[in-house]
């Protein structure tokens, strides 16, 4: 019997009761908030993006290019612009160079949470969205049934476990990612805000192509166009010359910037990129794979067609550059939307099997970040610590009274969410977000906070780099052949030194050598390369990396 029914959603007015505000602001805030104070630019991408904007704020390098010891930057310049502009602004009132850097690039998070939530907003208060009709009334409003579908996407974002470190760094990704967030608002709203959405679809494959992915730009400008050609809503038509305008602006402007930059790379590892797919993505795929199978027949509707087509350029993306987590975070935003629009057809079990997963894993790992933390200020028990040392020889726990407070509050709002989760709103439409973004959020703040300083001292490049400054006197000039960007980037912004990827300048005294690296085109295969002209004075490596061995060598002549 073929299925007659105009939406598979069936959702009363009482499913659709608001999530408040406030408890939204709090998730957003214990997501965001963490990981952007008290600690240093980790390898790789982290660390170089920081490199890049120190060099233009210290003058070493061209606005136009960036670079660092001659090594210029990939693709858009826009990212290190913003961080070099926040570091001029603000380093003088006393910030921290790298808490500076990184303000804006939380902004752009936070912007992209809120362009999820309003395009969200806009999709679902389309026709075809709405939930069915009831015969005797009581079927959800649909402003009401809207905002809880944007909550669900809001809560999706927060939940995708490929988010976390990637949306807290300050690397290009995350411009492209508020920019394709952007150019799905622009899409979403074009109906109801005409010219909102057509500034936002001008404006965004600009900002994709002046922050290193022009040519994804110009295909979401593509698909946006196509799917905005077949709307049944005029004001939508009207904006696909507003996209023609958007791609011509980008290859402008990826023009002028010189970013365009090809990472085609070949797919190795089917396999990897699978495994790549499940936890990245992690709990937003399965609710999305939800959605695609029960709104089978409307896929080609507004309020799927725009995400779905934002997901599979960006999927092709990451499996055009080899697999690319990088590539595969712009996919995110949509497949968030996707899974919000599972939620009006879950059935009650698959929804309590998502709490009680969560409840469960959550507070195990709750339970561990606070097991290591007191294993390493109070040794009880003592094995956890133990084994921490062996990882990080030479670290030493430091106590941070406001980190710990902000962990115990964590940790009793989670106890108070499961216990508010349980007992109340077992109606509501975004129920089973709640506890998956909860425990996500939960796990960053407490790792941020108790275990920062040993992740800090782990992912950083400090530690190697005053043993380097042991040896190499400040000042110095200081050879690095073939050292990666993150490298390069770590003795920028950590050393004092004058950088150079030319052994054979006469006037540098110093060089270093990764062990195992190449010179030129030989490859130095011995465990010391004995180079002709320099010797060898020590070798020192990171501290938790038994791989990352520096060979540290001085002219001898």
């Amino acid at each position: 019997m073929t299925d007659t029914r105009p939406t598979p959603a069936l959702v009363s007015q009482r499913a659709v009761e608001r999530l408040p505000r406030l408890a939204l602001l709090l998730f957003c805030a214990a997501y965001l908030l963490p990981g952007i104070f008290g600690r240093d630019p980790w390898k790789n991408a982290d660390i170089a993006a920081y490199g890049y904007m120190t060099s233009l704020l210290r003058g070493e390098s061209s606005w136009l290019q960036p670079s660092i010891a001659g090594l210029v930057a990939e693709g858009g310049v826009l990212p290190y612009w913003l961080g070099a502009a926040s570091m001029a602004l603000l380093t003088p009132l006393g910030l921290d160079p790298a808490l500076a850097a990184r303000l804006p690039f939380a902004l752009l998070l936070a912007a992209t949470m809120a362009l999820v939530w309003y395009a969200t907003l806009h999709l679902a208060r389309t026709e075809a969205a709405q939930p069915l009709a009831f015969a005797f009334g009581g079927e959800a409003h649909p402003v009401d049934y809207a905002r809880a579908i944007a909550d669900g996407a809001l809560l999706a974002l927060i939940a995708s476990l490929g988010l976390l470190q990637l949306g807290h760094e300050t690397t290009p990704e995350l411009v492209q990612l508020a920019a394709t967030a952007l150019l799905l608002y622009g899409l979403a709203v074009s109906p109801y805000k005409t010219w909102h959405g057509r500034m936002a679809v001008l404006l965004a494959p600009a900002l994709l192509a002046a922050s290193g992915a022009a040519t994804t730009g110009l295909l979401l400008a593509l698909a946006g166009m196509l799917i905005s050609q077949r709307s049944s809503y005029a004001d939508a038509r009207r904006q696909v010359p507003w996209l023609l305008a958007g791609a011509l602006l980008a290859g402008i402007v990826a023009t002028l910037l010189q970013a365009w930059a090809w990472r085609l790379a070949p797919l190795r590892d089917p396999a990897s990129l699978a495994r790549l797919l499940i936890w990245f993505t992690w709990p937003v795929w399965p609710l999305a794979g939800w959605t695609l199978w029960h709104w089978r027949r409307h896929l080609l509707k507004r309020h799927l067609s725009v995400p779905l087509a934002v997901l599979l350029i960006a999927l092709a993306a990451s499996i055009g550059m080899g697999g690319s987590d990088r590539a595969l975070m712009l996919a995110l935003p949509a497949l968030a939307i996707m899974a919000a629009f599972a939620l009006p057809t879950l059935r009650r079990s698959v929804g309590a099997a998502i709490d009680w997963f969560s409840v469960f894993f959550f507070s195990a790992c709750a339970l561990t970040v606070w097991v290591l933390y007191l294993s390493m200020h109070a040794g009880i028990p003592a094995r956890p610590a133990g084994n921490i040392m062996k990882l990080a020889p030479g670290f030493e726990p430091v106590f941070q009274p406001l980190a710990l407070l902000a962990a115990v509050t964590g940790t009793l709002a989670w106890l108070a969410l499961v216990r508010w989760r349980t007992g109340r709103h077992r109606q509501a439409l975004w129920k089973t977000l709640v506890l998956p973004a909860g425990g996500v959020a939960l796990s960053w703040l407490l790792t941020m906070t108790l275990l920062l300083p040993v992740l800090d001292y782990a992912r950083s490049y400090r530690p190697m780099v005053r043993q380097i400054a042991q040896q190499v006197p400040a000042g110095a000039c200081l050879v690095a052949p073939e050292f990666s960007r993150g490298q390069l980037a770590a003795l920028e912004v950590h050393g004092r030194w004058t950088l150079t990827r030319d052994p054979r300048r006469t006037d540098c005294r110093w060089l270093v050598l990764a062990q195992g690296e190449r010179i030129g085109t030989e490859p130095q295969r011995q465990r010391s390369p004995v180079l002709a002209g320099w010797q060898l004075q020590t070798r020192v490596r990171r501290p938790t990396d038994r791989d990352e061995v520096i060979l540290i060598y001085r002219r001898s002549s």
